[in-house]
C-alpha cells in the first residue's frame, strides 16, 4: 500500500555546487538522502518545471524544486492486540522491552503475532512510517530494549544515528567456557556458505565489531557485558561462537549444554531446558530525534536468565575448591 506525498521548496543559494540529492536532503530533512535519491531516479523530482533523474547533478542555487512521490505504508499488515512492555513513550519515539519469542517483523512463516502487528494496534498512525518505525531488530529469542520511531522525521534521524554508530547498545550474555578478561572481536560477518539461516565470520563479509567485558566467572561459564559498535545479523552470537565461547542455549551456534564436572542434576537439567540464546539487550542510549536530548534506558535481566545465573552462582558456591 502506498501513500502520495508532495513537497515544494527553493534550493538555498549557498548550496550552489552541491549534488542534487545532497541539497534536497538538507532542504527536506524529514526524509533520508537515500530515499530522496530513489525519488530522483524514479523521475519524481522537477527543477524549475523540468524532470531531473541524476542525483549527482550539481545545483546552481535558487531553483524551485517539486517532489511528487510515493511512500510505502503498512496496509498489508493487520493490527493485533499484543501486549507491549513499554519503557518510554512520547510523540516521536517508543522504547520497548521485547520478550523472548516475539518476532520483530513479519516474514515467511510469521505473518502475524509480531512486534509490527502490535505497534499498528498500539499507535495506528505509525502505519504511515516505513516498517512501522522499526529502526533495528532483535532476534526472536533475544530479549531487551528496542527503539521505534513514531514519525517519518524521527525515523530519518534515528536511522542516521544508527548508521553513524551514535546509538549505544549494550547487552548481557551467559556464555560457555571461562573468559579470563575482556576484549574486542573485530571480524567481518556474512551469510554462511551452506546454512541458509546462519551467519558466519567471513573474509568478504561486512565489518563487525563487538566489545566485551567480564562481569562474573563461573566453573564452566562466564557472564559478559557486551557493546555493539556495528549491528550485523546475529553479530554477538556469531562473534562469541567464533571465540569458542558460544552463548548458552543458542540453538544455531551453541552446541550441546556444557555443565562443569560434578555439576548437580538441578544445574544440568536447567542447562538442558534453556532453549534460547541467553542474550539480553540491557541498555540503550541515543539522542532524542527531535529535542536532541541524550537519553538512556535500562532493562533488567529476564527471569529465565536470572534463574540460570543463580544456578551458576550456586554451583560456584558448592565447589569452592575449584576457585
Amino acid at each position: 500500500m502506498q501513500e502520495s506525498i508532495s513537497l515544494t521548496g527553493n534550493i538555498p543559494e549557498q548550496d550552489a555546487g552541491k549534488r542534487l540529492d545532497q541539497s534536497l536532503a538538507s532542504l527536506f530533512p524529514d526524509y533520508s538522502r537515500s530515499r530522496i535519491k530513489e525519488w530522483i531516479l524514479e523521475g519524481g523530482v522537477t527543477i524549475d518545471g523540468t524532470v531531473v533523474d541524476k542525483p549527482r547533478d550539481k545545483v546552481l542555487g535558487g531553483e524551485q524544486v517539486t517532489i511528487e512521490a510515493q511512500i510505502e505504508v503498512q496496509g498489508q499488515h493487520q493490527p493485533e492486540a499484543i501486549a507491549l512492555d513499554i519503557v518510554y513513550e512520547d510523540d516521536d519515539i517508543l522504547v520497548i522491552n521485547k520478550p523472548a519469542g516475539l518476532v520483530v517483523h513479519p516474514g515467511a512463516g510469521n505473518q502475524s503475532g509480531t512486534l509490527l502487528n502490535a505497534l499498528l494496534n498500539h499507535c495506528p498512525e505509525i502505519e504511515s512510517v516505513p516498517r512501522a518505525g522499526i529502526i533495528h531488530r532483535l532476534d526472536k529469542d533475544t530479549t531487551g530494549l528496542m527503539v521505534v520511531a513514531k514519525t517519518i522525521p524521527a525515523q530519518t534521524h534515528l536511522v542516521a544515528q544508527l548508521q553513524a554508530r551514535e546509538i549505544s547498545r549494550e547487552y548481557e550474555a551467559l556464555v560457555n567456557g571461562i573468559i579470563v578478561a575482556g576484549g574486542t572481536v573485530d571480524e567481518p560477518i556474512g551469510r554462511h556458505d551452506t546454512k541458509r539461516t546462519s551467519m558466519a565470520v567471513r573474509a568478504m563479509g561486512k565489518p563487525a565489531v563487538t566489545h566485551y567485558r567480564v562481569m562474573e566467572k563461573f566453573r564452566a561459564h562466564t557472564h559478559l557485558r557486551l557493546k555493539l559498535e556495528t549491528g550485523r545479523t546475529h553479530q554477538i552470537r556469531v562473534h562469541m561462537a567464533h571465540l569458542q565461547h558460544p552463548i548458552v542455549g543458542d540453538p544455531l551456534y551453541g552446541g550441546r549444554p556444557k555443565p562443569p564436572k560434578d555439576a548437580s542434576e538441578t544445574f544440568r537439567q536447567g542447562l538442558r531446558e534453556f532453549k534460547r540464546q541467553a542474550l539480553h539487550a540491557a541498555q540503550l542510549e541515543l539522542a532524542h530525534p527531535v529535542s536532541g536530548e541524550w537519553m538512556s534506558w535500562q532493562a533488567p535481566l529476564p527471569q529465565d536468565m536470572v534463574a540460570m545465573l543463580e544456578l551458576m552462582q550456586q554451583d560456584k558456591r558448592d565447589n569452592p575448591e575449584d576457585w
